[in-house]
């Protein structure tokens, strides 16, 4: 990109310093001056088209090292939940799951006398973000689009460690484990990066929980029919995880005969997954309650691909191919004469 050009002027320094004197006695300096003299002779001798020319060449450059700026940033998101609070933030310094985990570590590690007092101030340039804008960089992390090779939800109260992957949604981990993970990775000297990398999932390997707003790949699969009702798309997800932990129910006990039902949606004209899940809570007395469960970015997506996955094993089409025909039949049937 092209910038500014330094001139080099010459003035014997009795003279330099006598003109400095009298610019600063009006308020004003040499360089100012000369600035605005220059600037002056600029639009004196060249022409205006010329200098508009030149201004949009300017402008036109600048946009573009700023596009080039943004398409090469890399961030990463973060949400903290430590003492009841819980605070969201980016860093530019592109942290990918490691990352993240050594931070962690580091954190847990501190002595307890250390300055820091939360895991947030280990980010020295962070910048905070809303809950939205958090969950907006969810769906791009799960886009895989390079430019944010990182979610977290770290909660210290909870004790737990999730992570967005790109294929699977959200991996949860007990914070003791991945800092175990850590240390297993790390402690030997002169690793590569991706041999850190391979010890650091190998520990990992089998200890992945269930956690709340964090449903993961694992916790989806389908059965029974796909349903059709009011252009939407209903299909029976099997409650076969910590409903539980997820929902904040009490069936997985023998304390009581409490059992459930779980349903996602899929809307067909607008080719995406409801916001929530429907629950159907039903008690051993025989009392019936209905639950909702909101759904992030990353649980939508993950949801979106099984039940394409399902569709496709269940009718031989894609989920929008069955969509589309599912309301083409309807319109039909809607304009078909009446006897």
């Amino acid at each position: 990109m092209s910038g500014d050009e330094a001139l080099e002027l010459w003035l014997h320094e009795y003279k330099l310093d006598a003109l400095g004197r009298v610019l600063t006695e009006h308020g004003t300096d040499t360089r100012t001056v000369l600035q605005a003299r220059l600037e002056e002779l600029y639009r004196q001798y060249v022409p205006a088209q010329e200098r508009v020319n030149i201004n949009n060449r300017i402008e036109g450059e600048r946009l573009a090292e700023e596009r080039r700026a943004e398409e090469s940033r890399r961030i990463s998101a973060f949400r903290v939940a430590e003492h009841g609070q819980a605070q969201y933030f980016t860093t530019d310094a592109g942290h990918e799951f490691l990352d993240a985990a050594k931070r962690l570590r580091i954190y847990l590690t501190k002595e307890p006398s250390a300055p820091l007092d939360n895991f947030a101030g280990l980010f020295t340039h962070r910048v905070e973000i809303t809950a939205d804008q958090f969950n907006e960089l969810v769906g791009i992390r799960m886009d895989n689009t390079g430019k944010v090779p990182g979610v977290f939800d770290i909660d210290f109260d909870k004790r737990e460690f999730s992570a967005v992957h790109i294929m699977d949604g959200w991996k949860t981990f007990a914070i003791g484990d991945v800092s175990a993970a850590v240390y297993h990775a790390t402690r030997k000297h002169g690793l590569t990066d991706k041999q850190q990398w391979d010890r650091f999932l190998e520990r990992l390997n089998g200890k992945e929980i269930t956690s709340a707003s964090h449903l993961s790949a694992r916790n989806i699969s389908f059965s029974e029919e796909i349903t059709e009702m009011d252009d939407c798309l209903n299909f029976y997800l099997n409650a076969d995880f910590d409903v539980d932990a997820v929902f904040g129910t009490e069936v997985c006990t023998s304390a009581n005969c409490d059992w459930l039902n779980v349903y996602a949606n899929y809307d067909m004209a607008a080719h995406e997954v409801y916001d929530t899940l429907d629950i159907e809570l039903h008690r051993g007395g025989g009392s019936e309650e209905t639950l909702s469960y909101p759904l992030n970015a990353a649980e939508k997506k993950v949801l979106r691909r099984k039940m394409d996955a399902y569709c496709r094993e269940q009718t031989g089409m894609t989920l929008d191919e069955y969509s589309e025909r599912h309301m083409a039949e309807e319109r039909s049937l809607l304009t078909e004469p009446t006897m």
